[in-house]
């Protein structure tokens, strides 16, 4: 029967001759470019993902973000970046999933067999169902999230400090500004969800740490509407230091509730929690933030370096005309220029490939992306490692940046 089997497999690789061969009678060329998902060689062309959050409660930051990948693909296309060899060329193509865990789910399942990797997913949430999927595939997907998941998993590199560390180093600060840890009294209000959860667990960490004693803890669902009550239970408990493990679209609020109750806390959020559109005082009153500080370890829009002076010409020349400045452009550029060197040091080793490409990213140590980020990235092994400092700003509404109160360090619990 096996005999019969081999034989009538022969009679039919014969019939469909294109299928098995280069040409009629004759052997597949050996010299043929491989196949690869996502990936041209004939035209040189490498297609990526981006799996935006454009609508739903994360778009004041979502939408900014999406434009980030685009200026990169069109700086790339546009020929003399210097980021991948001659004649290579990128195209994206993006989803929105609307900060929805199952719509994210849906929409890499419809994009997964065109692209080598995802140079954006939006969301701890959203990205953390993708895992065994990612794994499975060998698809690489850039988080737009610093939760300390994603460095556990070699699918899911980060680019900065994730939220624990954000949460560690502001504990460090309000028990230094305060004099001690007996002076502060703690209180915390994060997201449901895994973004949230992580802040709260390095705040936790911390004033363990420390001996601060916490007042209040106090969530909220994305989307939520009215945090009155959350900004009583932190008034009654005292609560002295708040850390905001928020999205932009609860931090208004929240700050703007506070201020109508009378309540005026020192506020420390974790980088999701800003947007530029606070420096218009149209948007909401500067006097709403004149308590809050933002615990950060990115660049911002304008601070001077080499590398801002090259992004400010980028985005005048590909971005200007897609929205206005904001620092979530920048961020998801800067993560995409990591991208890129990964896509880059692939080509040059001739080992285009998902697998391929996963090596080219672990290949990466000691990076900071032209001087770019003020830590280094190490993605040589899993867990990651993408650096462990962090810095407290305060913003300053009259020339729409940001003051420095405390320099780079990392939480003294890591000692």
């Amino acid at each position: 029967m096996g005999q019969v089997a081999r034989r009538f497999g022969i009679l039919i690789c014969s019939a469909l001759v294109a299928g098995c061969s280069g040409g009629e009678g004759q052997p597949a060329a050996k010299d043929a470019p491989p196949r690869v998902p996502g990936v041209d060689f004939a035209n040189k062309v490498v297609r990526i993902g981006a799996l935006n959050a454009e609508s739903g409660p994360a778009a004041v930051i979502g939408k900014p973000y999406a434009v980030g990948k685009r200026i990169m693909v069109e700086q790339v296309n546009a020929g003399n970046s210097g980021f991948l060899p001659d004649g290579w060329r990128i195209e994206l193509i993006e989803r929105d999933h609307g900060y929805n865990p199952q719509r994210s789910v849906q929409l890499f399942n419809e994009i997964r067999d065109e692209v080598l990797f995802l140079a954006t997913s939006f969301g701890t949430p959203n990205t953390l169902p993708l895992r065994p999927m990612l794994e499975r595939h060998q698809i690489v997907a850039f988080p737009a999230s610093l939760s300390s998941k994603m460095a556990e998993f070699a699918y899911t590199p980060p680019v900065a400090p994730s939220y624990v560390v954000e949460a560690q180093r502001a504990m460090d600060w309000a028990v230094e500004t305060a004099g001690s840890a007996a002076a502060v009294k703690a209180g915390v209000i994060y997201q449901q969800d895994d973004y949230g959860q992580d802040g709260y667990n390095g705040w936790v960490a911390a004033a363990k740490y420390h001996g601060v004693n916490i007042v209040s803890e106090q969530t909220y669902a994305p989307g939520q509407a009215d945090y009155t009550a959350a900004i009583s239970a932190l008034k009654k408990a005292g609560a002295t230091h708040v850390l905001l493990t928020t999205l932009p679209s609860a931090t208004g609020p929240i700050l703007g509730a506070a201020e109508q109750l009378d309540y005026q806390p020192t506020w420390i959020g974790n980088a999701p929690s800003w947007i530029d559109r606070f420096f218009d005082p149209s948007v909401i009153p500067a006097k709403i933030f004149k308590n809050y500080y933002w615990v950060q370890a990115f660049p911002y829009w304008g601070e001077p370096s080499e590398f801002m002076t090259e992004f400010l010409g980028v985005y005048e020349k590909y971005g200007k005309d897609q929205a206005p400045p904001d620092t979530y452009i920048l961020a998801s550029y800067l993560q995409g220029r990591i991208a890129i060197e990964a896509l880059r040091r692939a080509l040059v080793k001739d080992d285009l490939s998902r697998e391929g490409y996963l090596r080219a990213l672990q290949s990466i140590d000691s990076y900071d992306a032209g001087g770019a980020v003020s830590y280094s990235l190490s993605l040589t092994s899993v867990p990651y490692v993408v650096g462990v400092e962090t810095r407290i700003l305060r913003p300053n509404f009259e020339a729409r940046d940001w003051k420095l109160v405390a320099p780079y360090a990392a939480p003294a619990s890591l000692h």
